[in-house]
């Protein structure tokens, strides 16, 4: 029977769908069709396979050859077929035992001299195949380490076709050239976007001898820093509205340094992201600390939420899932794009609609926001003449909508440093070690309140839930309650404000929200100053 099939994954979106790779052979006019809803670069697949099979010493079976790709309602693209179609081909010309193929998951590229090149998004192809019961899956040697990161999945990887024919054949595995030291592999061209450098903000400079920005850099900002600490430990959103120069992007920096490390379930779930994006750094497989992307303010919608030509990609919002946002001079982002973050920010992720199909992509992030006041950034400083009308000022605050700062948990006023703090020393300043380990604490507090629930921090409960099952103490939130009757609060405002004061308590070690508690998550919502003045970390 001159049939053999295998496996291989296509991608949607950032999750992966098994396909059955068939090869089929009868006699006939030589041909090669390839069926199952490819895509260019798929259909190109033919010549890549012909040529790396003959120029691997395998011979190309000249009949009629159908390569069928199931299930054939699933679009299909990009170039991480080829391996499984060239085996499937050999199988079927039984230059290879077929029933040594039909339980093996095969992702790669194959140039043109049989060589095997990586492919991006192998890490959430694996997780499909080990979802589907596959145990044993065959990858391009360089991407070997991502794959390896799925418990319970053997891998095998390689550098040529040769080398698999080998390996399943039982015959000596021939030994392939390895790239010339003190050179980058040129193999690895194929897991990176172009264009995603440094400047995307991505952290790819992370290691021991990368710098992180520390926290006792700042100068001054009480109430800024403040803010920072409330909204790592809860996972609140925040807003920082300032002058130019005052540090505003200064500490929206050092907020991924606040955030504890990833647990290895979000650990995979962020790899995934930027494994299929092509953003995963060169050298380290697993992410396992929280991303931070900054796109610029000319950024898109789709930039922004995913998009792109055909099935959707992952957007700015899935490259910071579990990490941060940070959306600097914010007022200067198109309208659509900045609303259309609202569903996102209450769901954690987001579901993209095209005429290719519907994608559900990862969004649970941080969203740090940026402006300034108005547009030549001095209104209400004193001492200096503001250029901008009453109408200027209030169409760029507008540009911020209502729904979106609805859901916004903190908003702070940064003002100027002034010079003494700026010439003091920072020797006493704490650092990021030390905000950081109070951080890690209230998240302990609020993960052991939560134990037996899908949520972890205080950013992420319901608010039902929040009022029904965990309670403040009685007259607690007689404040932020009179709020509400008088309009300066919605009912999201007041669950928001609800989950500010548990993690307000956390930081304070408090076993529920007191009064004063929930006064300073009034204060730090509002600005309006509640009861006694004082840092969130005071006992």
């Amino acid at each position: 029977m001159a049939f053999a099939r295998t496996c291989s994954v296509a991608l949607v979106g950032v999750e992966g769908v098994v396909v059955e790779v068939q090869a089929d052979l009868e006699p006939g006019v030589a041909a090669f069709t390839l069926v199952g809803l490819p895509d260019k670069s798929l259909v190109e697949s033919r010549d890549r396979v012909r040529a790396a099979v003959v120029n691997s010493g395998a011979e190309w079976p000249q009949k009629k050859l159908t390569v069928g790709l199931s299930p054939a309602s699933v679009p299909k693209g990009g170039s991480g077929f080829d391996l499984a179609v060239a085996c499937a081909v050999l199988g079927a010309a039984e230059r290879i035992d077929p029933r040594e193929l039909a339980h093996l998951m095969m992702i790669g590229e194959l140039g043109l001299d049989g060589r095997v090149r990586p492919v991006r998004g192998v890490l959430p192809a694996v997780l499909a195949a080990a979802e589907a019961g596959y145990r044993q899956v065959v990858v391009p040697e360089q991407t070997a380490a991502e794959a390896s990161l799925v418990p319970g999945v053997s891998v095998l990887g390689v550098r040529s076709l040769r080398q698999l024919i080998a390996v399943l054949t039982d015959g000596p595995v021939p030994e392939e050239e390895p790239p010339e030291e003190g050179r980058p592999d040129a193999m690895l061209a194929g897991l990176m976007v172009p264009g995603t450098g440094a400047g995307t903000g991505l952290p790819a400079l992370s290691g021991p001898s990368a710098r992180q920005p520390d926290m006792a850099e700042v100068a001054g900002q009480r109430a800024a820093r403040t803010a920072l600490e409330v909204a790592a430990a809860g996972g609140h959103h925040l807003l920082f509205m300032g002058p130019p120069g005052a540090g505003k992007t200064m500490l929206a920096e050092r907020l991924p340094g606040l955030l504890p490390p990833l647990t290895q379930k979000e650990a995979l779930e962020v790899t995934a992201v930027h494994s299929v994006a092509g953003v995963l750094p060169p050298g380290k497989p697993l992410i396992d600390t929280p991303p931070y992307c900054a796109p610029h303010h000319s950024a898109t919608m789709a930039a922004l939420v995913g998009g792109g030509n055909g099935l959707p990609r992952p957007g700015a919002v899935s490259l910071a899932h579990r990490g941060v946002l940070f959306l600097d001079e914010a007022p200067e982002f198109g309208g659509r794009a900045l609303d259309a973050l609202r569903q996102p920010l209450e769901s954690g992720h987001v579901l993209v609609a095209r005429s290719a199909g519907m994608m559900r992509m990862p969004a649970r992030f941080l969203l740090l926001l940026a402006a300034n006041p108005c547009p030549c950034g001095r209104h209400a400083r004193p001492g200096e003449g503001c250029d901008c009308t009453p109408m200027a000022v209030r169409r760029y605050q507008g540009r911020l909508s209502g729904p979106l700062l609805d859901r916004i948990d903190l908003r702070v006023q940064v003002s100027p440093v002034t010079r003494t703090e700026l010439t003091a020393p920072t020797a006493g300043a704490e650092s990021t070690a030390a905000v950081a380990a109070r951080v890690r604490e209230a998240r302990d507090r609020a993960r052991s309140r939560f134990a037996g629930t899908p949520w972890a921090t205080n950013g992420e409960v319901p608010g039902h839930e929040l009022r029904t099952r965990w309670h403040a103490e009685p007259g607690a939130l007689c404040q932020a309650e009179r709020d509400l009757e008088c309009g300066l609060l919605t009912a999201r405002g007041l669950d928001r404000v609800l989950r500010v004061a548990w993690t307000v308590a956390d930081l304070a070690g408090h076993d529920r929200p007191t009064t004063d508690d929930v006064a300073r998550a009034l204060q730090l919502r509002t600005g309006v100053v509640r009861g006694r003045p004082a840092g969130v970390g005071e006992r």
